[in-house]
């Protein structure tokens, strides 16, 4: 029996990101999975170092690789319209719920258990707000970037997201921001700098 799991999960490269703003560099979703997987599994890394979290932090860095999975079967559906609607957002989870299960269904039976939690995960635990925390790096990093390039269309978005990640209670989401984040404003021969 076939089974088309992975074949449909590389169809992220073909769901762009967002999409209702001007972007003067085009980002999907597979790049921007990769992107967040690299930024949990640091923040695990740190959290376990400095702060003794006990995270499993390539267990966080796969959760973070599959975070946006269910979007290759619901497209990614601009924040605007997702988060300010209270019945919008409930209904949007319900589908992004039947998304993952079909996903799963994708999968050979004797592999689902092991992908279950990375692809229906539980959002209420520790390893899930690293991986809700990188996200949020991310799109924070995408409007560094904008703004680098000199496209004012994301310095609001910036501007809101610096202030969600303020309130993160986290040490090892800040000391990534603080420490880490900054390189993304600078140019090749800057970051290149002994």
């Amino acid at each position: 029996m076939e089974h088309h799991f992975f074949a449909y999960i590389s169809r992220m490269k073909f769901i762009q990101r967002w999409g209702l703003m001007r972007n003067t560099q085009p980002e999907n979703d597979m790049e921007h999975a990769l992107q967040t997987a690299m930024i949990a599994h640091a923040m695990a890394v740190m959290g376990n170092v400095r702060y003794n979290r006990g995270y499993n932090a390539e267990y966080i860095m796969a959760l973070a690789m599959y975070h946006d999975s269910s979007e290759v079967i619901t497209g990614d559906l601009p924040t605007p319209i997702k988060h300010h609607n209270p019945t919008i957002k409930m209904e949007y989870n319900k589908l992004e719920e039947m998304a993952a299960q079909k996903l799963l269904t994708m999968l050979p039976p004797d592999l689902r258990e092991y992908y279950t939690p990375l692809i229906v995960h539980g959002e209420d635990s520790p390893e899930w707000h690293i991986v809700k925390a990188a996200d949020r790096i991310c799109a924070y990093i995408k409007c560094l970037e904008e703004r680098k390039a000199g496209n004012l269309e994301f310095e609001q978005a910036r501007k809101t997201v610096k202030k969600s990640l303020d309130q993160i209670d986290l040490p090892e989401v800040q000391d990534f921001i603080s420490e880490c984040v900054p390189g993304f404003t600078m140019t090749l021969d800057e970051i290149s700098e002994d």
